[in-house]
């Protein structure tokens, strides 16, 4: 009798489509895998599954965003006693609160740029210009604005404030922006984005050809070793379990400098941990496997 994986896909975040993206593609993989696999689309509430959900022998979360990767549904999975991939509540939470996680980095000793937290849209950031403005619980560079001048500043903050009620300002470096994919205990080949904007924005994340990849990315061994170390020990600090991605950016002295790391990392054609998976040669459905395996 062939393993039941349940896809949990869509969402009321703002990244509904890449959610439904990411289960479609997981679904194939399943598929060709010969699970026996059942698609379950949601726009707000998900507790209408339950009994469906219980049914399944694990529950595939292809959710991005908000609801999902912020360890609600996890807690709810836990309680109701079914099985999900990838990391659980707690860890899921923490890792959405990018100031918590970089607070935890910067105590264990990890570099990450400066920032401040913001509570209101009338506060204003005392950290120099030029500044990163994004919700701190928020993917997929929801809400951000890279700001140089003081006169961005305000409809920068009230962007970020319509994604969430903490806004997190962090000192703008200019530098290399590197991905690093974890599955299981293995790291996976370092990733450099080369975004077409000045950043790696929405549209350079999920449009075809707006952003060049190399994989892995050149890099002298004691660099790269580093951000595999530090990737790896924050992966376990944190809670996290399964599989997950960190973000860097390489300043312009070659020191590496933590961002965030995402629980549930998207998994489409233009993914970061699919194209470095790929590198270490295991192909798509491969890696679904694994995580389907590693979960169970």
């Amino acid at each position: 009798m062939s393993i039941k994986i349940g896809i949990l896909m869509g969402g009321p975040s703002e990244e509904h489509e890449v959610s439904i993206n990411t289960g479609q593609s997981v679904y194939e993989a399943c598929n060709a895998l010969g699970y026996s696999a059942t698609q379950f689309r949601f726009e707000n509430d998900y507790k209408i599954f339950l009994d469906e959900l219980k049914k399944q022998d694990i529950i595939f979360n292809a959710l991005h965003g908000g609801m999902g990767e912020d360890g609600k549904i996890q807690a709810w999975m836990d309680k109701n006693h079914i099985k999900y991939t990838g990391s659980g509540a707690f860890a899921s939470a923490l890792c959405m609160d990018k100031a918590r996680a970089k607070d935890i980095a910067r105590i264990s000793g990890v570099n990450t740029p400066d920032w401040e937290l913001l509570y209101r849209s009338n506060d204003m950031p005392n950290l120099q210009l030029p500044l990163v403005i994004k919700p701190n619980k928020q993917g997929s560079t929801v809400g951000l604005t890279i700001v140089y001048n003081e006169i961005s500043i305000k409809s920068a903050v009230d962007e970020a404030f319509q994604y969430g009620a903490e806004i997190l300002v962090e000192k703008y470096v200019k530098g290399r922006e590197l991905t690093v994919s974890i599955i299981g205990n293995n790291i996976l080949p370092i990733v450099e984005i080369l975004p077409m904007h000045d950043y790696y924005d929405y549209e350079c994340k999920y449009t075809p050809g707006m952003s060049e990849y190399n994989c892995p990315a050149d890099l002298d061994y004691s660099t790269e070793k580093l951000i595999k170390d530090n990737t790896k020990y924050l992966f376990h600090k944190f809670g996290c379990q399964i599989y997950g991605r960190a973000d860097f950016i390489l300043d312009e002295r070659g020191v590496p400098l933590f961002l965030e790391m995402n629980t549930l990392p998207g998994m489409t054609s233009t993914s970061l941990v699919p194209k470095s998976a790929l590198v270490h040669g295991m192909s798509f459905d491969e890696l679904v496997y694994k995580i389907i395996k590693l979960s169970l």
